[in-house]
Order: structure tokens, then sequence, then C-alpha cells
């Protein structure tokens, strides 16, 4: 029987026990497997075996470490180098350690640094969540989703193989990356969303008219200000262990509001025709973006609720076309409605 250790019980650590939990029983024959669960958070412990996302919890971590073959650190990037020294003083033999944490060369340096050669390190990154923890835990939160794998220089094959298993078996998709092309493309992608989403949100909520004001939002204020209720030690240690990758998009972010701040106080028609043309390439670019197909017929983004009634292709070639066409083909039909002494 095979043992499965997740240390840290949170979203993402109790929804890979429910899928792997959920994995096994659905296999053929069933696979004996067992899910070993640590929380520093006892009333997080008591969850997960409600759900059934563990077989067991533990008391201790050398306890729950102990005949594992698989050990997932799903903690904060804060608490990874105190997992890591315990891992490496209490872990059988041939352990294959991964983890969950949003940024990667800090992870494999610190795994370099704490873990000895008898152990296999994998990182790993599921580009999946949700802004709850342990409440929002979901055996389907990785289906289709890409999970970032970077090895270690010293992971044997068959470690990689085994954290590959891992992502097969909770429905996500492998992606190979480099830990520093990871962290600097996650900045953009992840983390500085966040930091814009946590910025209309405080010069929004300590206006002197947020009383009055909040009675008036609507679905873009929601949305755009939704990472904002996200973990803020998660955040705080993900601007820790990533800052010139996040400083750097932010000063790019800075750049781009200065610029369009520039062109609405300016207000003369040059600079209106220019900020309508960038509203323009930003419109055309997410279309780009929500029409890309991971497979023909399926959108590799969850936006299809978005798109309405139109096809894919539809979309696209309002994309590159416009309402060329559609303002074509209304021209006549609104000429033949028009009364005969408008003709």
């Amino acid at each position: 029987m095979q043992q499965i250790t997740i240390v840290g019980l949170g979203l993402i650590g109790a929804s890979i026990g429910l899928g792997l939990k959920r994995w096994a029983a659905a296999q053929a024959r069933g696979v004996p497997l067992t899910v070993v669960g640590y929380d520093i958070e006892l009333l997080h412990q008591n969850e997960a075996k409600r759900i059934k996302a563990v077989d067991r919890t533990t008391w201790t971590l050398p306890e729950a470490l102990t005949g594992a073959d698989l050990i997932v650190v799903a903690t904060p990037p804060s608490a990874v180098p105190e997992v890591f020294s315990a891992i490496a003083e209490h872990a059988p033999d041939g352990a294959v350690v991964t983890d969950t944490c949003s940024t990667k060369a800090v992870v494999l340096r610190w795994a370099a640094e704490r873990l000895p050669s008898r152990l296999h390190f994998v990182g790993g990154h599921p580009m999946a969540g949700k802004t709850q923890s342990i409440e929002g835990a979901d055996a389907d939160l990785f289906r289709g989703a890409i999970w970032v794998v970077t090895p270690s220089l010293t992971a044997s094959r068959e470690a990689i193989e085994t954290v590959l298993g891992l992502v097969a078996a909770l429905g996500a998709e492998p992606r190979f990356l480099d830990a520093e092309e990871h962290d600097a493309y996650v900045a953009a992608i992840s983390h500085l969303p966040f930091l814009l989403s946590v910025a209309l949100m405080r010069v929004t909520s300590r206006d002197v008219a947020w009383r009055e004001m909040r009675q008036l939002t609507a679905g873009g204020f929601r949305d755009t200000t939704r990472l904002a209720a996200g973990s803020p030690r998660m955040y705080r240690d993900i601007c820790a262990t990533n800052a010139p990758a996040i400083t750097r998009w932010l000063d790019a972010a800075i750049a781009e509001l200065e610029s369009l701040r520039a062109l609405i106080a300016a207000g003369s028609e040059d600079a209106l025709r220019e900020l309508e043309a960038a509203f323009e390439q930003a419109r055309d670019a997410r279309a780009e973006w929500a029409t890309q197909e991971r497979r023909p017929g399926e959108l590799l983004q969850d936006t299809a609720g978005e798109m309405s009634q139109l096809s894919v292709g539809q979309h696209l070639q309002q994309l590159f076309l416009g309402g060329l066409l559609t303002r074509r083909r209304s021209l006549p039909e609104r000429e033949r409605q028009k009364p005969e002494r408008d003709r």
C-alpha cells in the first residue's frame, strides 16, 4: 500500500486529498492508497477528516512523514524551509517530495539546501484555486488546469514520473517550465492581478464617500476586486519570494496607467482617438485570449459563458473583421424599412 502525505490542509491540500481518494476508488480493482494529512491548525485536520480528504491525520509532522512514499507540501511559502528541514530528518529513504507553491526558484533553492540526496524533489504549481480555504475544497479543482512541473537537478526519472502520475490522477495537464521562467510568467498573470485588485479595493474603500459609493457597486467592481479576498499571508509570502519579477510587472502596469491618465487628462480629439485605440487593442487582445482552444471546440479558458450564443469561429470573425460584415448586411434591411418619403 502506498502512502501519500499532504502537509497543509487548506484549499489546495484538501482538494488534492479529495481528488486522490476519488481517483483511487474509481480504478477497476481499486488502488491501495493511504492519504495522511497534517496541518498546524487542528480545525483544518478535523475538517479534512470530515470531508474524507484524508484517511487519517497526525498530531505531529514527523509522525505524518513516517512511511510516506510521496510528500506533498501545500503550505504558504514561508513555512516551506521548516517543513523541508523536518522532511530531511524524518522522511524515509527514496521518498519523493513535491510542493504547490506559487513561486518556484526560491523553493528549488530551499530544496537543494535542506533536502538530502536520499530524497527526490520535484517542484510543482497547480494553476488553479479559489479565494476560499478548506471550506472550498473540491475534487475537481484541478481538472483541466495546467500543473507546472519544475524538477530539481537531482530528481530521478522515477520521481518525475511519480509527480506526473499525481497530476494525471487529479485530471490536470503537466507543463514543464524553468523555475525562473515560471516566476516571471506568474508574476504577470497571477500576482499582478491580485495587487491591482488590492489597489482598487483600498483606494475606493478608504474614500470618504465609500459608504454611499458601495451601494452602487455591480459586477465590474465585484469581478475586479474578487482576488483581494485571497489569503493575506499567502500573498505576502508570494511577494517576498518573487519580488524582482513582481516589481518589474508593477512598473509596467504603473507606466500604462500613467499613459492612460495622460490621454484622459489631455482630453483633445487626438488624445481621445488614441485612448479609444488603446481600449480597442485591449478588447481584441482579450478576445483572442478568451477564444484559445485546448482542443477543437474546447476553450482553454473558462470563458464559454461570455460567448453568448456565438461560436468560437464567429467570435474570431468578429475579432478580425469587427462589425463590418454585420453592418453591410444590415444596411439594405434598414433601407427597406425607411418610409418612402425618406428615401
